[in-house]
């Protein structure tokens, strides 16, 4: 009996053993195999998304590097010195003050070429005829030899007197260029001309994985692209012998557990015990089941099994609970930060991490005075916590170098049953609107200022006409009348500022773009502003091409913006200077420069200058006040006829603000 007992026993162990190490086994291949397909699907795509976007990103550079090579080469071209060591200099000047442009222009060649298309001067490796024949629009030409050498050339006629002359700049697409583009997108480059290998990044049999695209560049040269996907490679083997080490894991743990369940099978007490340290220790997921054929461990089963069940529930409600705290917390913009009565952060919420750029982590349990610090005073920030239910601005120093203006609500924490009483704060980011109604109030100054000024004028010169009219010359007369007039037109584009900036502040701004003669336009900007010219004494030159373009625009809106630059290039210009306004044709579109003799713009603040209310007034500027719409509108009409505007410094002082306009028959223009 004994015997057989045993024989039950041991098969019923072993029955269990493999049972559930089989049962794991299969649950873990399920599992796991369409996890490392799915993973290496995704790493594969991934990888193939990298490859595009470095593909994008390499168009967008290559693109780049050819404006940067025009641009250089219309610069050049356009230089005085230049265009004087040419005609008149030594070729060995000609040369050494091409070696400077090339340093200063990061340019691996400068060329200038003479009427037989021959070189005259270089600057650079290369001297060779046949960069002579490189064109104005940028290309990419290939150097034959017994090494073949590829370079990206653009070139323009130097000045207008000696219009036959060119200078060529150029940049070699040597190794170092595809390490340089490797360095910037990421990815491998090699160039090719037709079936003939020019220059790579790769290093050749260095035994790792590649997957590869190509850019064309021109009909004969072609980017080959490749990604290394070797680390991809290597992840994927290591998730599969991954998988496999936590089978054969698992297939261990699996089989220690059954032999121990079936050791124990017939100790329902001790299982119990076991059950409900775990129940101690918080383990709530895993089911009580102790068969026993005794009513009282029966009984103890079943109602431990009850406890755990209303045990879990309660920690599901408890565990929602907090998570709906967190995310409420999350949710809240502005920032809680509560501080017990020794000055220690005890919470740090996330609305108070995005104000002050500071991490949780890094702040609780350090000291309030050490953490923030109040702008422009030496007081410690304990100092500027407001009482109870009140409210008070600071001006922080962020640790990123930025000061913040937060509005801080205090409320004192006093915990049930707890004699400390702590401090809770309720921060609340007001940097933008306090910039705001800074703003506005510098804006109604300054308007009220804009306005004030004309007004004064208009009504002095009225006051005089009608009090002494009849004793005044004609050219008392013409004076008093142009004053008059400055005063009017100042005001009435002045007003159009205002008109077109409200429209666009609720949607209604329009335009109504038809073809139109571009020179009628500039002529009639011109024509209205010649009073303001002639009182301080100032030219207007205006260059055309010699076949004025059409172009496609609402005529009133655009003589508005030729008004508004033109209007501040003769306030930051000096008495006596030229102001000139020219228009050329580039591809589809007519471009437009206003260029003055102004103080210039600052560099650092250029990316603000075509924002709303935004001036730079230098202390010496005949405009001490504006409104601080005129850009902004100039920039809103420009855009909406899909233009671009922009400003740069002027060879030899002052600023040229431009802005492009659409062609109306590109087939015209030079």
């Amino acid at each position: 009996m004994r015997e057989r007992l045993g024989m039950h026993r041991y098969n019923l162990t072993v029955q269990m053993v493999f049972s559930l190490v089989l049962l794991v086994l299969l649950t873990a291949v399920a599992a796991g195999t369409p996890a490392v397909l799915l993973i290496r699907s995704q790493i594969q795509q991934q990888a193939r998304a990298q490859l595009e976007q470095g593909q994008e990103t390499s168009q967008a550079l290559y693109q780049s590097w050819q404006r940067t090579v025009s641009d250089i080469a219309t610069l050049t071209a356009q230089r005085p010195t230049l265009l004087a060591l040419s005609q008149n200099g030594s070729t060995t000047e000609l040369q050494s003050y091409l070696q400077t442009l090339r340093q200063s222009a990061e340019m691996s060649l400068i060329l200038v070429c003479d009427t037989a298309q021959q070189p005259l001067a270089l600057a650079g490796p290369v001297e060779t005829a046949v960069f002579c024949r490189a064109s104005s629009e940028p290309a990419f030409r290939l150097l034959e030899g017994e090494q073949p050498e590829l370079w990206l050339l653009a070139a323009q006629p130097i000045g207008t007197a000696v219009p036959l002359r060119y200078v060529v700049t150029g940049i070699r697409l040597d190794v170092a260029f595809a390490t340089q583009m490797s360095v910037q997108t990421g990815l491998a480059h090699s160039y090719r001309w037709q079936s003939v290998p020019l220059a790579s990044s790769l290093h050749a049999d260095d035994g790792r994985s590649y997957i590869t695209t190509t850019l064309f560049l021109s009909p004969n040269l072609v980017d080959e692209i490749a990604l290394d996907i070797s680390d991809n490679v290597a992840i994927q083997r290591g998730l599969i012998w991954s998988l496999i080490g936590s089978i054969a894991i698992v297939a261990l743990i699996a089989s220690g557990v059954g032999i121990f369940m079936a050791r124990r099978i017939g100790q329902p007490l001790e299982k119990l015990a076991d059950a409900a340290a775990k129940i101690r220790i918080g383990d709530l997921d895993t089911p009580l089941a102790v068969p026993s054929k005794v009513r009282d461990v029966t009984v103890v089963t079943e109602a431990l099994e009850e406890a755990r069940l209303g045990l879990r529930q309660v920690v599901q409600q408890l565990r929602r609970a907090n998570e709906w705290t967190d995310h409420l917390l999350e949710s809240i913009v502005e920032g809680i930060v509560t501080i017990d009565r020794y000055g220690r952060i005890t919470f740090f919420s996330p609305g108070a991490e995005r104000i002050t750029d500071l991490h949780q982590g890094d702040v609780l349990g350090q000291n309030c005075n050490r953490v923030f610090h109040p702008a422009g005073s030496d007081e410690p920030f304990s100092q500027f916590i407001p009482p109870p239910g009140k409210e008070r601005k600071v001006t922080l120093d962020l640790s990123n170098g930025r000061q913040a203006v937060v509005s801080i609500t205090g409320a004192r924490l006093a915990p049930p049953g707890a004699g400390d009483t702590g401090v809770a704060l309720v921060f609340r980011d007001v940097s933008e609107s306090d910039q705001m109604q800074r703003l506005l109030g510098q804006f109604l100054a300054n308007i009220t200022h804009e306005f004030r000024t004309p007004l004064s004028a208009i009504a002095a010169s009225a006051e005089l006409l009608l009090d002494q009219a009849v004793d005044l010359s004609p050219d008392e007369l013409h004076q008093l009348l142009t004053s008059l007039h400055l005063g009017i037109v100042g005001l009435q584009t002045l007003v159009d500022n205002l008109l077109e900036s409200a429209s666009l502040e609720v949607g209604r701004f329009r335009i109504y773009p038809h073809p139109h003669d571009l020179g009628e336009i500039v002529g009639e900007a011109a024509q209205l502003l010649n009073p303001l010219l002639a009182k301080y004494d100032q030219r207007l030159l205006v260059e055309l091409p010699m076949q004025v373009p059409q172009v496609q625009a609402d005529p009133r809106r655009i003589m508005q913006v030729l008004v508004n630059l033109l209007s501040n290039a003769i306030k930051y210009s000096p008495d006596g200077s030229d102001i000139q306004v020219r228009a050329t044709v580039q591809g589809q579109q007519a471009r437009i420069a206003v260029a003055d003799r102004g103080p210039g713009v600052p560099a650092g603040y250029r990316p603000e200058l075509f924002r709303r209310f935004a001036r730079t007034e230098p202390a010496d500027s005949k405009a001490q006040y504006g409104a601080g719409l005129g850009l902004f509108v100039v920039k809103a009409i420009v855009e909406a006829h899909g233009g671009d505007v922009g400003v740069a410094d002027r060879p030899g002082g002052g600023s040229y603000f431009w802005f492009t306009l659409p062609l109306v028959n590109t087939e015209n223009g030079d």
